[in-house]
Parts: structure tokens; sequence; C-alpha cells
């Protein structure tokens, strides 16, 4: 268990925020429309995972080890650093933090403004389609996480064992305070996802190119830190760039910001 632990602790934090977004979504469903509807689209949703999962598992397995890691390597490597791209915009002021409080309420005013329509069997269908979407988008990526990691690292169950804390633990969470986790640091936590994901990306993806990696799995050691140190460098250059940009022209921030988000 003491090998499994990273691989646990990576998969927990990385599902952790994807749980939190769709609980947001649930929550707004449930408490503005009806719980029925919501659970019935929750239930729908984590169905069609499922099946996603009884398909793409096995055959992911298939693949042979080293084009395994080249494609799920490049895939990590992708998503790494556009997690990382954003939490070091909203680091650095050039983005808004992410703010569940306010997702949430968001989510309540359109839901009350939804009107309440019966279709298929399902007496509110606006907070069926709400909770289904957002578990079954929310989940996709929790799997995506869970088959890449497990699979590539031959320990699905290890994986699947961070993911399961992760959803149990949000759960629990929301129901006992029946709000959105808005005082969880998601945007710092968001930053570290990108930094393990853009590290075991690079790590895997060049194993696929049969790149021999100095201590084999003990070079993430090295190669984690390497890529927390140059996202929290570049991160601090471009806070200290926004605040010289906000002292000389607020115009100028603006127009920059508006550059680099769009």
């Amino acid at each position: 268990m003491t090998a499994a632990l990273p691989l646990v602790l990576t998969v927990f934090v990385a599902c952790t925020v994807e749980a939190i977004e769709a609980l947001t979504i649930v929550l707004a469903a449930g408490l503005t429309r009806q719980w029925r509807s919501t659970f019935q689209g929750m239930a729908a949703a984590l169905v069609v995972l499922a099946v996603i999962v009884g398909v793409l598992g096995p055959t992911i397995t298939l693949l042979p080890l080293t084009a395994l890691r080249l494609v799920v390597g490049a895939l990590l490597l992708i998503f790494g650093l556009q997690w990382l791209r954003k939490a070091i915009l909203r680091a650095a002021g050039y983005k808004a933090l992410h703010d569940e409080a306010s997702a949430y309420l968001r989510e309540v005013a359109a839901a009350k403004a939804a009107p309440e329509v019966a279709k298929r069997g399902v007496s509110d269908w606006y907070a069926f389609t709400l909770a289904f979407k957002g578990v079954l988008l929310e989940g996709l990526e929790v799997v995506f996480i869970v088959i890449t990691f497990g699979d590539n690292q031959r320990d699905l169950g290890a994986a699947v064992v961070g993911a399961a804390i992760a959803v149990a633990v949000v759960a629990v969470t929301g129901i006992v305070v029946r709000a959105p986790l808005a005082k969880v640091p998601e945007n710092a936590m968001k930053f570290a996802v990108g930094i393990m994901l853009t590290s075991f990306g690079t790590f895997w993806g060049a194993e696929g190119v049969a790149v021999r990696w100095p201590g084999n799995d003990a070079a993430l050691l090295v190669l984690v830190p390497v890529v927390a140190a140059v996202s929290l460098g570049y991160g601090a250059w471009m806070r200290r760039a926004h605040r010289i940009s906000a002292a000389a022209s607020p115009q100028t921030v603006t127009s920059k910001a508006e550059g680099v988000t769009g």
C-alpha cells in the first residue's frame, strides 16, 4: 500500500476537484427544484458512466504499455498544462478566481427561472437534465483520471480507491452542510493537480518514446518538484508584472487580461 500511496493521493486530489463541481450542480438542482428528479438524473448519469468504464477499461488494457504511455502521457500533459495555465492566471490576477458560491448562485437563479415540465416519466425535466449533465461531465473526468493513472501504473485498484474516497468525502460533506464547498481552496487544488498531471504526462510520454529515466519511477520525486518550482516561479513573475501594470495603467491591465484569457 505504501508504494501505491502517491497514486492514491494524486487521484484523490484530482477527483475531489471534479466532485466539488458536480456537487454544486446537484445541490442547485435538488434544493431549488425537487430531489426526486435530481436523483433520477444522477442515477442515469452513473449508469452511462458505468457503461463507459465497462467498455473503455478492458479496451485500454489491451494496448501495448509503450503505446499506452505515449498516448496517455500526451493527453495528461495537455490537460495538466491547461489546468496550470488557468491556475497561474488566477493566482496572478489576470483571471477571476473560481468561486463555487457564485457558481451555485448562478445555477440556482437559472433553476428558479426555468419552467417545470414533465417528460418521459420524469416530473421535473430541468432538474433531471441539470443533474444528469453535471454528474456525467464531471464523472467523465474522474473516469479518465482513474483509468489512465490506474492502467499506466498497473494498479487500477489504488486509483479507484483514491477516486472513491474523494467522491465519498465530498458527498458526505455536501449532505452535512447542504451547501457548495465554497471555502475549499479550489484554485490551489487545481494548481497542485496541474503540476501532478503535467509531471506524470511528461514522465509517461517520454517513456512512450523509449526514454529511460534515471532511477525509473523515482525520477518523479525530482520531476514533480521541478515542475512545481517552474510553475510557482512563473506565477510569481506574472503577479509582479500584473502589479506593475496595475500601478501604471488600469486600462492597460484590462487589455492585457482580455488578451491572455481570450
